[in-house]
């Protein structure tokens, strides 16, 4: 992600301040000159391992703070700047593997952003900039996506490649013209018309996320280290000495930009990119001019949201002046373009260390390992466990308890381990091991079934953990959604290690629950008020509050909530139930056609696999499931539990609402003002329509509410009709005459 000095996300989310303390701006040269050459030299030897080496020994966040923090140093003492500061430098260095190639044109970074008002002060010094030239155009912005890559030039002579090269420190780079020769997304020779007698293209070179993980694994299994990054692994695969090695590696690459030219006369960038599709060259589909700062913004979002479905890796957006002759009228500084600029999305990888690997037990009995680690904040919140997924794949990763991590967390998604910082290991680190027996209940842990990757805890019925995952599953939002049953709350009532006996030893009692079996309930929390010692605890009541010598102890505000909401849950419909029974692989879409085909428990139940399996969204896995959760005695005594208690076992049929979307299939995105997305789904199913959570050919109409993503440009492509609410109204009211005219 680092492609030229300063650039990667930076440690917090908003522009570091270029004022500096008082106390600071105070302190003595020397110091300051200390400091100075101390940030110099931490960035030469991280700009070394990152672009020669392609082994980073710092995460792009912490590398950028140290940039920044230089940049500010030489900001207030410009006496301290050197010719040779990594400041005044393009970003990256010739490896003496390869031989040295001077570009024709020299190759720059660009000036970085890292927040919306910082981009709004740029592109508004630029519309000025533009403003005072003579007979410039209104500037309109070539926007597109910042690849996570490896920049690369292409020299075609007459329409045939001759040489490839790396950027390197921008004049210089590396030639790597075999290695390119093998990526078979670059062509040997140029086809079509008005081709250059000579042109440099710029690019990325870069590897998918799915091909990543792939290539990582396989290094791991032939025991060499695993790369940190997309961007380090296609580093370092086009970097290979023998080019049949580099043929082995998934690369492709985008370009998007050229360099020295002659023989072609182009008037907009955007014209370059026509071009150079019509040569065949790979253009990325990902770009669009736009008019205003306006449109700009929305682009930004739009793939801030959708940049984790991309097949490659993207740490920014990249912003262009369109007219070439601007372009060329505004000119660069010593080592950016004045007509360019990377906006950069918040950090979403940090690196921190791996204290230990520890094992949790799902609802399931699925035993999974997840990562304890050094708190650190990224992508607005602080981490410090992160999911390993199962014993393969922390083998896979490479990564070793003690480690030092790479760690990625995108927006809402469950933290993730990318992999290790091998080049800092000191020889402490170990393996791990996964347990043979369940670290909840003891029970011998074994593989479902013959040859699954997954180990698991047979004692589905008793694993306290397992319990407690069932019950706070059946609590969630897509289930009885009893929001005063949270994950500790669900702790509290099974937990085996309590005060006294827990009030569930099974959740067929959770709607047989009373307020004074309750009252017992205790949980450890750490000890407050005068006197407590650091890390001291207690266990005080959950349900009850704390008695005292005036008060006696009485259902707490959060247990009468907890009451009112069991006995709200017993009028959710079918669907939500059989969310709520934890059977595998039957999830809210599966639950909704099951209880719209068969419409009762009872039917379900008794119903055959293979009425079940022809289901429209079941198929033969899910209905095997479903067989085999209702063979087990337990299950079906949860069943019948909460039907006695009054739960909803069947739905209303309601034959006053027509049918008007029979045989149609619709997609709901987005927010919309007056539906919740579950509203959505049922008004659909409700007219007979099927409710998809994905775009294909066969989906007739999409509808878009706000921050609508990337099903809406799937749905655009695939010309299937788009509706806004208004029109979604009339669609359910009306069926598809009503969108008439």
């Amino acid at each position: 992600m680092l492609t030229g000095p300063g650039v990667g996300p930076l440690g917090h989310n908003g522009p570091v301040s270029t004022q500096i303390e008082t106390a600071q701006a105070d302190r003595p040269t020397d110091e300051l000159r200390e400091e100075y050459a101390q940030l110099v030299e931490a960035v030469r030897e991280a700009r070394t391992a990152y672009y020669v080496q392609d082994a980073p020994t710092l995460s792009d966040a912490e590398y950028d703070r140290l940039y920044r923090r230089l940049e500010e140093l030489e900001g207030l003492r410009p006496e301290l700047v050197a010719n040779d500061s990594p400041t005044q430098e393009v970003g990256g260095e010739v490896s003496a593997a390869f031989a040295p190639v001077k570009h024709l044109e020299k190759m720059y970074s660009l000036e970085d952003v890292f927040s919306i008002d910082e981009l709004r002060a740029w592109l508004a010094r630029a519309e000025a900039s533009v403003a005072n030239l003579h007979g410039a155009p209104p500037a309109q912005w070539l926007t597109e996506l910042k690849i996570d890559g490896l920049a690369v030039n292409l020299l075609y002579r007459h329409g045939k490649l001759v040489r490839a090269a790396t950027r390197g420190d921008g004049t210089t780079g590396e030639d790597v013209t075999h290695n390119v020769q093998t990526i078979k997304t670059i062509p040997a020779e140029l086809t079509g018309d008005q081709i250059p007698e000579e042109i440099e293209i710029r690019g990325e070179i870069f590897i998918s996320t799915q091909d990543f993980e792939r290539v990582n694994a396989e290094r791991v299994a032939e025991g060499k280290p695993p790369f940190a990054n997309p961007r380090n692994s296609a580093a370092g695969s086009l970097r290979q000495k023998d080019p049949a090695e580099t043929a082995k590696r998934p690369l492709s690459m985008y370009v998007h930009g050229i360099g020295a030219v002659s023989g072609l006369q182009i008037t907009r960038q955007s014209e370059v990119y026509d071009h150079m599709a019509a040569w065949g060259l790979p253009v990325s589909p990902y770009s669009q001019v736009l008019d205003s700062v306006d449109q700009v913004l929305e682009f930004i979002e739009r793939y801030g949201d959708q940049r984790h479905s991309l097949t490659h890796g993207i740490d920014g957006i990249v912003i262009k002046i369109d007219d070439r002759a601007t372009q060329r009228q505004l000119g660069h500084t010593s080592r950016t373009p004045r007509w360019a600029v990377a906006y950069k999305y918040p950090p979403e990888e940090v690196n921190t260390k791996l204290l230990d690997i520890a094992v949790g037990v799902g609802r399931t009995g699925r035993v999974t390992p997840y990562g304890v680690m050094e708190p650190v904040t990224v992508a607005g919140s602080t981490v410090s466990m992160a999911t390993l997924h199962n014993q393969d794949v922390v083998k896979a990763k490479g990564v070793l308890i003690g480690d030092t991590v790479v760690l990625r967390k995108a927006g809402d998604v469950i933290p993730e381990i990318v992999g290790p910082v091998v080049a800092l290991r000191d020889g402490t680190e170990r393996e791990f091991v996964m347990p043979t027996h369940c670290p909840s209940c003891g029970t011998p842990l074994a593989p479902a079934k013959e040859g699954d990757v997954d180990i698991r805890c047979p004692n589905s019925r008793s694993c306290p953990d397992q319990l407690r995952q069932r019950v706070f599953h059946a609590a969630g939002r897509g289930a009885f959604d009893i929001e005063a049953l949270g994950e500790e709350a669900a702790k509290a009532l099974t937990d085996p290690d309590g005060a006294t006996a827990p009030p569930l030893t099974s959740e067929a009692q959770l709607f047989d629950l009373t307020p004074e079996e309750l009252a017992d309930v205790m949980i450890v929390r750490p000890k407050r008020g005068r006197g407590a010692a650091d890390g001291e605890t207690e266990l005080v009541p959950y349900f009850w509050t704390k008695p005292t010598a005036k008060k006696p102890s009485v259902p707490s505000a959060n247990t009468s909530r907890l009451f009112d909401q069991l006995e709200k849950a017993k009028e959710q419909p079918l669907w939500r139930v059989l969310v709520a029974l934890s059977i595998r692989h039957v999830g809210p879409t599966a639950a909704r056609s099951l209880a719209t085909a068969f419409g009762s428990m009872e039917r379900i139940r008794t119903a055959t696999e293979e009425e079940l399996a022809a289901t429209d969204g079941v198929g033969p896995t899910i209905a095997r499931a479903v067989i085999e959760w209702f063979a087990e005695d337990w299950h079906r005594e949860i069943v019948d539990a909460w039907a006695a208690a009054g739960v909803r076992m069947e739905d209303e049929v309601d034959d006053s609402v027509p049918k008007v979307l029979e045989g149609l299939t619709v997609v709901v995105t987005g927010t919309l003002e007056n539906y919740s997305r579950d509203s959505a789904k049922e008004a659909i199913l409700l007219r007979g329509g099927k409710a998809s959570g994905s775009v294909s050919k066969k989906t007739d109409y999409l509808v878009a509410g706000a921050s609508a993503g990337s099903k809406l440009d799937k749905a655009e492509s695939l010309g299937v009709p788009v509706l806004d609410e208004e029109a979604f109204g009339r669609l359910l009211t009306q069926g598809p005459e009503g969108l008439a005219g």
